[in-house]
């Protein structure tokens, strides 16, 4: 496979699909992933990695469930977060926006435990960019 240069806005508008990653490139283990999503996710756990959030464009919420209760990180443009191993949490999102994750090749979108998983949600480990 050769390696060539990504532009994340061409690879952004060859699909239309919300909560369906795309995977833009490899990091040793790791996927580089696009999405589009806006509305909310599904409440879900990821046992064994840590999830990387970067909003490309427009804004993110991500519900948490910590120890100490519930709370909202909102991320705007540009911004990133991680979320621990083991943290409950719903990526959700007032407007239509673009984010970029990082997680080990293989991940579920729902992570390992998860509710029910709405239609809207596509359960994937991530789809190759065509």
């Amino acid at each position: 496979m050769a390696h060539e240069p990504v532009s994340l806005a061409s690879a952004l508008a060859s699909f239309s699909e919300l909560w369906s990653p795309r995977i833009v490139a490899a990091v040793n283990d790791y996927d580089v992933r696009i999405a589009k999503v806006e509305g909310e996710h599904v409440w879900h756990v990821h046992d064994h990695t840590d999830e990387f959030f970067l909003v490309l464009d427009g804004e993110l919420h991500i519900d948490l469930r910590e120890p100490a209760g519930e709370r909202t990180v909102v991320l705007p443009e540009g911004s990133a977060f991680t979320v621990p191993r083991g943290t409950e949490h719903r990526p959700a999102s007032p407007v239509r926006t673009a984010i970029l994750l990082l997680e080990p090749t293989g991940t579920s979108t729902v992570g390992d435990r998860h509710d029910e998983v709405p239609a809207h949600v596509d359960a994937t480990t991530g789809h190759a960019l065509t």
